[in-house]
């Protein structure tokens, strides 16, 4: 059983790409809090069966983050909805496989919009509301793959480690205001769309022998650190990078 913080209770979160794999583990952790779950995804028919499982305890937008005034259109929604908001959740994002010599200027700018660009500008729309309460907490997802090197992907690495960055950055501006902000790291967790794509019996083989622990990392091991930092009993955290990787690094 999961831990409970009373504190999350009644507050209202927004988590972006929210309908699936990591972010539908995230959401639904948030719901198990008794927060109020305001989740932004571009996909809708996810995104619509979530809703309507959780009820009213959530708020589905449908929201292509990449598309800056639709995304401060939809925290607007959320807000006017649920409430100020008190956490937020940038966990949308997008890991596709390139190679570097293919990769066009366009690819390189998409990549960056949904992976980096999202995050500082959701970031943005949320601050005021927390400026104003003098608390909050901002959660970054960040990514492993650059820290152990990974190739195939130099788009999504550099996009990824500049998180880091992003959130160093605003929780030494924000701190004086009782702004927290931190990244978490993932490794590779088995979400459905890694198990359809990527894991394969060799890959497996792979990720057990970098691992320390044994066993799969499933999204809800993710999801329990992000509401960890989220809470009050993380008060004292910030500026921090949180790795979930099972000991890979």
């Amino acid at each position: 059983m999961a831990a409970i913080y009373p504190d999350l209770a009644g507050k209202t979160v927004v988590v972006t790409g929210g309908a699936g794999g990591i972010g539908e583990a995230i959401t639904r952790a948030f719901v198990a809090q008794g927060a109020r779950v305001g989740f932004l995804d571009l996909d809708a028919a996810r995104g619509e069966r979530l809703q309507e499982e959780l009820g009213e305890a959530a708020l589905f937008v449908r929201c292509d983050v990449t598309d800056i005034p639709a995304l401060k259109a939809a925290v607007d929604e959320v807000r006017a909805r649920l409430g100020p908001i008190g956490v937020l959740i940038n966990n949308a994002a997008h890991d596709e496989r390139h190679e570097t010599l293919e990769v066009t200027e366009d690819y390189w700018d998409g990549r960056m919009a949904v992976n980096l660009k999202h995050q500082f500008f959701a970031s943005q729309a949320v601050l005021p509301d927390m400026m104003a309460a003098q608390k909050g907490s901002i959660v970054n997802l960040g990514s492993c793959s650059w820290i152990i090197g990974q190739g195939g992907m130099a788009a999504y690495t550099a996009s990824k480690s500049a998180v880091l960055g992003l959130t160093r950055s605003l929780a030494r501006d924000f701190g004086g205001h009782g702004v927290r902000v931190n990244a978490v790291a993932p490794g590779w967790i088995m979400t459905e769309r890694q198990l359809e794509l990527w894991v394969t019996p060799e890959t497996e083989k792979e990720i057990y022998a970098n691992q320390c622990i044994k066993r799969p990392l499933v999204p809800d091991d993710v999801a329990r650190v992000v509401v960890f930092l989220s809470s009050d009993d993380a008060s004292a955290i910030t500026n921090q990078h949180y790795v979930v990787d099972g000991g890979w690094n």
